[in-house]
């Protein structure tokens, strides 16, 4: 079978605009280069089309034309809810022009709702929930649609039918490479977040799959609870592959988790001294699960910096979102990432439910008093898989605004009480923005290391033009910003109102992270027992045996 797997663009910060934010950073879409290279592995012949990549054309029907030159039988569309009334206009347009086409969505928004998008959309043949690689090559192979688990399709009477969920991939290792030299432009069209790599080009990677913990606002519903990864020998296979093959020399490990299993980061490490690569790589840590010999190793094998989630600098807000992390916890971390010669970035949400100005003006202080490297602070946006979605269309505690193409934690579709109007928030937003990076401690940090920073702002000076009139959006004033928003209608075809579907496993833990947790407090662990936290009892009871 021919399958032409696609990646929908979606919408930008400036509602209607000219998506600029890939200028800062253009990332491979991993999920269908995956299922790319499984389904070649099986026999079938793929093509990926990007519409955010180096080579798309704007506009619907001309990414529509693209994919239609590919002849495919099968149309996959992996949209995130921002781009997934993108994805269904592609979608329009393709039925429109050769109806026999069948098309099936997949990826966390079509998860996270279920049947009810079959019901609304028609041209859409089929829904992949959860992991796809078997679902899609059940569907690929022929096999009967009411045998294929983790499909929704539509029986001969045309009923919506949810077939059982699939048992999850146990093994990661079996998967081969993404499929990168499918995608066109890979790797020079492509790059990482700017002023976060010194070598390119750069590629990302992620290892691991599904999450044990229960954050109220993060979505689980695709990989869910069991946490899985590919062993060291792999990831370093991986890593050399993309060396060797496209010259890439920096990667953006984009795992939530990356050293929560830390025996596989120890012998990744490890191969990476033994073996160097000439790679440096960024990746992801847990506020208080890295000790001081863990990131010295990390740094020894060639990460330059490391992320980790702080979310807010309020107490209570802490408590409310992200239990089991402190203040002090935060700030000695910090110290401890620069004390072992790696940058340190924070990543941080504003406009939660219980999110004020003051609690804002709180968190930008701490950002500021923490001398990070880096810091990304997303504008909140509730998705519909995540324990704190109910609380959020229930209006106890703020305004929602239901428009997919502004969900993309880019928009203030979700406003606190605390704030008067959505302009407010965006002005504090732009406030701490640039309060941050005209701080005397980043300017320092940043002139210290310019000529690391050379391949960025070659890319910057490429692209002069579209990088002035995105900074222009942080100095935009709320007349500016609320005009743009009036002009920016929802898509007409978007239904509002429909409700999270979830598997009774997430249901449990939606109702454990949304009960009043208070941070816990336990003494540090010694220093002896560096590797406990990797152990099944230190990953959380609520780990699965099975799914």
């Amino acid at each position: 079978m021919r399958i032409t797997l696609v990646h929908p663009a979606g919408f930008n910060f400036v509602p209607g605009q000219p998506d600029f934010s890939v200028l800062a950073n253009r990332m491979p879409p991993i999920g269908i280069m995956q299922l790319a290279s499984w389904l070649e592995k099986h026999g079938h012949s793929t093509e990926l089309h990007d519409c955010l990549g180096p080579y798309a054309p704007p506009g619907i029907e001309a990414n529509a034309e693209i994919v239609l030159a590919s002849r495919p039988d099968l149309v996959g569309i992996s949209a995130t809810t921002s781009s997934f009334m993108d994805g269904v206009d592609l979608a329009v347009y393709i039925k429109r022009k050769r109806p026999e086409i069948r098309i099936v969505f997949g990826a966390v928004h079509v998860s996270s709702i279920g049947a009810p998008i079959l019901e609304h959309f028609p041209e859409i043949d089929y829904l992949c929930i959860g992991e796809g690689e078997g679902c899609l090559l059940d569907l690929a192979n022929g096999k009967a649609l009411a045998e294929i688990d983790n499909l929704v399709f539509r029986n001969g009477d045309g009923r919506v039918v949810c077939n059982p969920r699939r048992h999850r991939i146990l093994n990661l290792d079996e998967l081969p490479f993404p499929a990168y030299e499918k995608l066109a432009g890979f790797p020079h069209g492509y790059h990482l977040p700017l002023f976060a790599y010194e070598k390119r080009h750069g590629a990302t990677m992620i290892t691991s799959r599904g999450c044990p913990y229960t954050c109220s606002f993060c979505d689980r519903t695709v990989f869910e609870r069991l946490y899985k990864t590919n062993s060291a020998q792999y990831t370093y296979e991986h890593m050399k592959y993309l060396r060797d093959r496209f010259g890439v020399r920096h990667i953006n490990f984009y795992d939530d988790l990356f050293t929560a299993h830390r025996k596989r980061v120890t012998e990744l490490c490890e191969m990476l001294i033994e073996q160097p690569l000439g790679m440096n790589f960024n990746c992801a840590i847990r506020t208080g699960h890295t000790s001081d010999e863990m990131l010295a190793m990390l740094k020894k094998a060639g990460a330059l910096m490391v992320s980790m989630g702080i979310e807010s600098a309020d107490p209570g807000m802490m408590e409310r979102h992200k239990a089991g992390v402190t203040l002090p916890e935060v700030k000695k971390t910090v110290e401890r990432i620069h004390a072992a010669g790696l940058r340190a970035k924070g990543l941080f949400i504003f406009g939660l439910p219980g999110e004020t100005p003051e609690t804002l003006r709180q968190t930008s202080d701490f950002i500021l008093s923490l001398d990070l490297d880096e810091m990304n602070m997303t504008k909140f946006s509730p998705m519909y898989g995540a324990p704190i979605w109910d609380e959020c269309i229930s209006g106890k505690e703020g305004d929602f605004i239901e428009d997919w193409r502004l969900m993309n934690c880019l928009n203030f579709v979700f406003k606190p009480h605390g704030f008067s109007s959505r302009e407010e928030m965006d002005a504090l937003y732009n406030w701490h923005v640039k309060r941050y990076y005209d701080s005397r401690g980043y300017r320092h940090r940043f002139a210290k290391r310019l000529w690391q920073h050379r391949w960025s702002l070659w890319h910057v000076a490429r692209h002069l033009p579209e990088t002035v009139a995105a900074a222009r959006y942080f100095s935009a004033n709320q007349k500016q910003l609320e005009l743009a928003r009036r002009e920016f209608a929802r898509h007409p075809r978007q239904p509002v109102g429909l409700q999270p579907f979830l598997s009774p496993e997430l249901k449990a833990d939606a109702i454990v992270a949304m009960s009043p947790v208070k941070v816990s407090r336990r003494p540090a662990r010694p220093a002896a027992e560096p590797d406990a936290c990797c152990t099944p009892q230190a990953l959380g009871s609520t780990v699965p045996g099975t799914v």
